[in-house]
């Protein structure tokens, strides 16, 4: 299959590690590992960015300072880098997590210039915690490191399959977009990313594709520039 999109930036939310069972359910890791081993094969080079929501997320911490708890939120991510990292270690993908925040022990620190090694080297990169900055979501670290790392397109892999005009799960008269302007989804309000991300994306004439987490087929096709989802541009 011949790739548009070589070098990429993946989105995937903490949500998707976990069940029922647990909220970083291994087989759930698994699962995601061999998805992003599918794009790694094909020759793409991947970065992830994986949100913390099975654990904690900052913006539903009620009363609590919202400083502590969204630095609660990026530790949440390092647990979900970790497990995402021995996923791919267990399936024979290089791979190597960098952290915005310094957590040395565990893993290493974020820096463009390692990324973009790693990257060029066949290395997968899981960036951990965020953006390192309270009141930034990781929809917006991950615009922030799909420029950093000059990716041709930012994937986001969804529970939905594209962006629709309302919740598809509540509305169902809600249509889904194949194609949208960045300007049209800040416009219209559409729940693709958040405000700033997009923005972000905007300004760095970043693509966005979006699609569902639950077709194993999209991530390749995705890469390749077919019509998996929605496409923001």
């Amino acid at each position: 299959m011949e790739l548009k999109y070589k070098r990429v930036l993946l989105k995937m939310s903490g949500e998707v590690l976990s069940s029922e069972k647990a909220p970083v359910d291994s087989d759930k890791v698994a699962e995601a590992a061999k998805h992003i081993k599918v794009l790694h094969d094909a020759g793409v080079q991947v970065g992830v960015v994986v949100g913390g929501g099975n654990i904690m997320r900052g913006r539903d911490s009620g009363s609590m300072d919202r400083n502590r708890a969204d630095a609660m939120g990026m530790l949440a991510t390092a647990i979900n880098a970790l497990s995402l990292e021995q996923a791919l270690i267990d399936i024979g993908v290089p791979v190597r997590v960098l952290s915005a925040v310094s957590i040395e022990l565990f893993m290493d620190t974020y820096s463009a210039r390692l990324a973009n090694n790693s990257l060029d080297n066949g290395e997968v990169v899981v960036f951990a915690c965020g953006s390192g900055l309270p009141f930034f979501s990781t929809d917006t670290a991950s615009a922030l490191r799909a420029a950093q790392i000059h990716a041709d397109a930012m994937l986001l892999a969804k529970n939905v399959d594209g962006v629709y005009s309302a919740d598809p799960k509540k509305d169902p008269t809600a249509v889904k977009y194949d194609k949208l302007t960045y300007d049209e989804v800040i416009s219209r309000q559409l729940r693709a990313t958040d405000l700033t991300a997009i923005t972000l994306c905007r300004e760095t004439c970043m693509p966005i594709v979006v699609f569902s987490m639950e077709d194993d087929s999209a991530f390749l096709k995705a890469a390749a520039g077919e019509n998996v989802g929605t496409v923001i541009s």
